[in-house]
């Protein structure tokens, strides 16, 4: 069975090959330094590099990321299972590739009936495919157990959450969480950096329940609010100290057109 997942925004998004994007990578990570104390999770942002890069970069670069990462990302197509798992193989970049940790995704699959051995949520999604140049260059040996997040019940997300925990401990693995979610969408550069910062309050404050709930009641086009839910329970039952957001920017930051941004926000918790 084929199981590697071939790149599907290369060109698009990033550069299509392999010497430029991590040129470009590398231009985006330069100059900040990793931290000492290990990172639980982190929050990037996955636009076209000439919006969102410096943000993905600088705060990855800080990032002290254990040798499996778990990714979390939205689902934008609505295709395939409510929480997606990509089970085994590859996920290739133009000249790179990192490898799925089986071990730990089959343990998972195992503990929790509610995510699923699935590929079709991950074909067409970018969310995640974005921010594997920025993890290579970081560690091409990192280990990746890539999940899609489209169940937009809050409970299901919580418990999920547990049950992976479960898993981590038992196993006695470390990992990191990696999650890939823009801020709002397409509102004005003044309104987009009023909402984010509505959004992100409870992020720093590491409570997921009023995160979600915010986003919800507020109606902030966040892309990332399920998998960000997932992950800040999850790090929460993991250890989770302090949050710290490490760089905003929106689009119109590089454009100039502050009618209609996107906001971006690199978080590191710790």
């Amino acid at each position: 069975m084929y199981l590697d997942r071939d790149p599907i925004v290369a060109g698009q998004f990033y550069p299509g090959q392999y010497e430029q994007w991590l040129a470009a990578v590398q231009t985006f990570m330069s100059g900040a330094t990793q931290r000492k104390a290990p990172t639980l999770l982190a929050m990037v942002p996955h636009a076209g590099y000439i919006y969102s890069g410096k943000i993905t970069g600088q705060t990855l670069a800080q990032a002290n990321l254990a040798s499996t990462v778990i990714l979390l990302g939205p689902n934008h197509t609505g295709m395939g299972a409510p929480l997606a798992v990509w089970p085994s193989g590859q996920w290739h970049l133009p000249g790179a590739s990192l490898a799925v940790d089986k071990e730990l995704v089959d343990a998972l699959l195992q503990a929790e009936p509610d995510l699923k051995a699935d590929r079709v949520a991950h074909m067409q999604e970018h969310s995640l495919e974005v921010v594997l140049p920025f993890l290579w260059a970081k560690n091409p040996d990192l280990r990746i157990v890539p999940i899609a997040v489209g169940d937009p019940r809050p409970h299901k997300l919580g418990g999920t959450a547990s049950k992976i925990a479960e898993v981590i401990q038992a196993l006695g693995r470390k990992i990191s969480i990696v999650v890939s979610s823009d801020m709002n969408h397409y509102a004005s550069d003044a309104l987009t950096r009023v909402v984010d910062h509505r959004a992100l309050a409870p992020v720093l404050a590491l409570n997921p329940m009023d995160f979600y709930g915010t986003v919800r009641e507020e109606g902030i086009s966040m892309c990332g609010v399920l998998p960000m839910t997932l992950g800040l329970h999850l790090a929460n039952i993991l250890g989770a100290k302090k949050a710290e957001l490490v760089a905003y920017a929106t689009s119109g930051d590089v454009n100039q057109d502050l009618s209609r941004v996107v906001g971006y926000a690199g978080v590191i918790i710790e």
